[in-house]
């Protein structure tokens, strides 16, 4: 599922998802949406809805107050690692100049197996080495390496086309489920003008760190000699591994008619699992938002007890699909503090 939606600033979204699997439910999250005066739209099973039972429709109503690039994504379990999400895409002014937008491009890890089988082994031993990883969902795969007899390696490569001379804006979005990039094209400089829906002042970069769930705006001029170049998923071994890193690639062409394989060689990737340098995410609009000498220092840790528990500070948190955390802090339930982790705060802190 990989179904774009195109909007605008300001614009009112109303978006009617059914539910047409016959035993999962499901929700969609509007990832790095704010959500403001639309908490119940925000599509996180337990907390702001029920799951959408199969045969049943949910209806979505938000504001689009921010622009750039984003996605959409099954919040329901492990249905996103199998590709129920898509692009959303909010219009609003550009920090760069660009000939042309080429949209989205997707950078994920990827299985053979759908991801609910591994669940088992992984909740027992830990995440897996997956066996690939996809450009806007496809790729190529050598299935003499795979024991899988279903396999047959029909795959092709992602491909665009630039034309000499030409500005072009890309969405990058990291939809993997374990896998942080280093996004580059081979020959090519990235200028980036957007990190995580906030325009940024520009900067010019050799590749994009691009870790789970993020996203950038960028432009790429097409000033390279005309041939055929790698575009680069690199992965980051230090952060999980992959059975094959350095096949996540797609292809930019300069002659449409080209069938060519690129002999074109990439950047060094790095080993890090860190983000951008942080001089470089500079917001383009500048705002005083004061000084706060509180240091907070919270530890993130993995429980592996017969399943997997992501906790903060030792603590993890309950949900209710059947009974939304929010929907309970709007009837003024008691759970502050219960297995729930909901904080009580004062409304002028929040000011």
């Amino acid at each position: 599922m990989h179904t774009k939606i195109l909007t605008r600033l300001g614009d009112n979204l109303v978006v009617h998802v059914t539910n047409n699997m016959k035993d999962n439910g499901t929700s969609v999250h509007w990832h790095g949406v704010r959500q403001l005066n639309a908490n119940e739209f925000d599509g996180v099973p337990g907390v702001t809805q029920c799951p959408i039972a199969p045969g049943q429709t949910f209806t979505y109503r938000f504001q689009a107050t921010q622009y750039g690039s984003t996605w959409y994504h099954s919040h329901f379990s492990l249905q996103y690692a199998d590709g129920l999400y898509g692009s959303l895409v909010i219009n609003g002014p550009a920090t760069a100049d660009y000939d042309e937008d080429l949209g989205t491009l997707f950078l994920s890890d990827w299985a053979h197996e759908p991801v609910a089988e591994m669940w088992e082994l992984t909740r027992k031993k830990g995440a897996p080495s997956l066996q690939n990883g996809l450009i806007n969902g496809t790729n190529t795969f050598d299935c003499s390496k795979s024991p899988d007899p279903s396999c047959i390696g029909n795959g092709t490569k992602f491909e665009t086309v630039f034309e000499r001379g030409r500005k072009y804006r890309i969405g990058l979005i990291n939809a993997a489920t374990n896998g942080h990039f280093q996004f580059s094209i081979d020959g090519h400089n990235i200028t980036v003008i957007a990190n995580d829906l906030v325009p940024i002042v520009p900067y010019e970069t050799q590749s994009v760190l691009i870790n789970i769930g993020q996203r950038y705006d960028i432009v790429v001029e097409a000033n390279a000699e005309p041939g055929d170049y790698w575009l680069r998923g690199g992965w980051q071994s230090e952060c999980s591994a992959n059975d094959n890193p350095d096949n996540i690639t797609g292809i930019v062409r300069y002659d449409a008619n080209s069938t060519a394989l690129p002999t074109t060689i990439g950047i060094k990737v790095g080993d890090h699992c860190g983000d951008e340098p942080l001089e470089s995410l500079v917001p383009y609009l500048a705002l005083d938002v004061g000084s706060h000498d509180t240091i907070i220092e919270e530890e993130i840790g993995i429980a592996i007890n017969g399943y997997l528990l992501w906790t903060i500070n030792s603590s993890s948190l309950y949900l209710n699909w059947s009974d939304p955390t929010s929907m309970r802090v709007y009837n003024h339930e008691n759970i502050f503090p219960t297995d729930y982790n909901i904080l009580s705060v004062e409304a002028s802190s929040l000011c």
